[in-house]
């Protein structure tokens, strides 16, 4: 494991990659049969499918799944892989790195930064915060209402009052995060295949609504737009994904980025990466223990 050498470094990052569905699957159903009571299902991976295949496969009782399943879920790594401008744990891949340490320790620790609500997370929080929305909201397909809870959301007074709309907004694209556009046009299709038209009528009204909504209230006119989590989570709760699972997926997609992000840092420095201090305190003068 310590051996860093680069060829060493991308056997271990191609082995991880091809495994990590099967870490997320078999924990799945060990989680679900022990913890929940539900039967354990262990099914190989088939050689000739693709990941988004096998993950399907591996995850359902019968084994079954439609070409649009397999293909949207595809889409879905593809697109979560990686993104420009940087994101959490890429740069914590990259500062774990410089430390000298193995690939494993490395991707651990990257794993622990996607497990945060705000990063890896998120996706599940757009969904949890529809069913709020749709058991608040009388008629969800009257504009209005749906406005005034997304009113609400940022005022602190629905949902887990922390006042964000999930999914809407990112530190890099403003204008469009083109992941999600490439997204919407599929999770349409697979709506429909679902017989979940409504919902994605639902989520379409409020990526639309949303920003004219917190520009109006938080006075934010940069531009505000949907985020790739903004529809993930909503296809995930199609495919049947377990919430459990959601998180992992979205790691079964980034080790790729995590693992070219290593490489990248093994190639191109060898110096640690630490962080630099200013203290903004007003200079005090010392007092002694004696008088203090």
């Amino acid at each position: 494991a310590d051996d860093i050498s680069l060829p060493n470094v991308l056997r271990q990052c191609l082995m991880l990659i091809s495994v990590f569905p099967m870490l997320a699957v078999y924990s799945y159903h060990a989680y679900n049969h022990y913890e929940c009571g539900g039967s354990m299902y262990i099914h190989y991976p088939s050689d000739s499918l693709s990941t988004a295949s096998n993950f399907l496969r591996m995850l359902r009782p019968d084994m079954q799944y439609t070409p649009l399943e397999a293909r949207v879920l595809d889409l879905a790594l593809v697109l979560h892989m990686e993104h420009g401008g940087g994101n959490n744990s890429s740069f914590t891949t990259h500062v774990v790195t410089s430390s000298g340490t193995d690939t494993y320790s490395a991707i651990a620790a990257a794993l622990g930064s996607l497990k945060g609500p705000k990063h890896g997370g998120a996706n599940y929080k757009v969904v949890q915060m529809f069913e709020d929305m749709k058991k608040n909201v009388s008629d969800t397909t009257d504009e209005q209402a749906v406005a005034d809870y997304l009113v609400k959301l940022l005022r602190r007074e629905a949902f887990d009052q922390k006042g964000l709309i999930y999914g809407m907004g990112h530190a890099v694209y403003s204008i469009s995060d083109p992941r999600a556009q490439v997204f919407k046009s599929f999770v349409g299709q697979l709506a429909h295949e679902k017989g979940r038209d409504a919902d994605f009528a639902l989520y379409t009204m409020v990526e639309e609504m949303a920003p004219k909504v917190i520009a109006q209230e938080r006075h934010i006119y940069k531009g505000v737009s949907a985020n790739v989590d903004f529809y993930s989570g909503f296809v995930y709760s199609m495919l049947g994904l377990p919430p459990e699972l959601y998180t992992p997926v979205f790691a079964m997609a980034r080790i790729v980025g995590w693992s070219a992000h290593r490489l990248e840092e093994l190639i191109n420095t060898d110096k640690i990466i630490r962080p630099a201090y200013r203290c903004v305190q007003p200079v005090e003068p010392y007092i002694s223990l004696k008088e203090r």
